[in-house]
């Protein structure tokens, strides 16, 4: 049995290759962005924050929130290194916010 275009498989399969790998950085660091953006605001949940985007409220919940001010949410020394490490990655990979 012929297969159809068999000359072209192996030309296909590595024009399909390389548009992968070209799109696997965008995807590697959409990837990164997300979770850098729900590491930083499960520390805000955690110290009682209210959530007012749809994307946080739908992420988080605003059960049980207490400081609708995020300046006004208490939170230790640790956890300010933490969410200003995490925002500087956040601006480095030009994260949307």
């Amino acid at each position: 049995m012929r297969r159809p275009c068999a000359s072209f498989g192996p030309a296909l399969a590595g024009a399909a290759l390389l548009t992968a790998l070209a799109s696997a950085p965008a995807l590697a660091q959409s990837e990164r962005c997300a979770g850098l953006w729900a590491s930083r605001n499960e520390i805000y949940k955690a110290q009682g924050y209210c959530f007012r985007t749809q994307r946080a409220i739908a992420a988080f919940g605003n059960a049980g929130c207490q400081y609708d001010e995020i300046e006004d949410v208490p939170l230790s020394a640790h956890d300010r290194r933490v969410i200003a490490d995490i925002v500087r990655q956040e601006r480095a990979l030009r994260c949307p916010r």
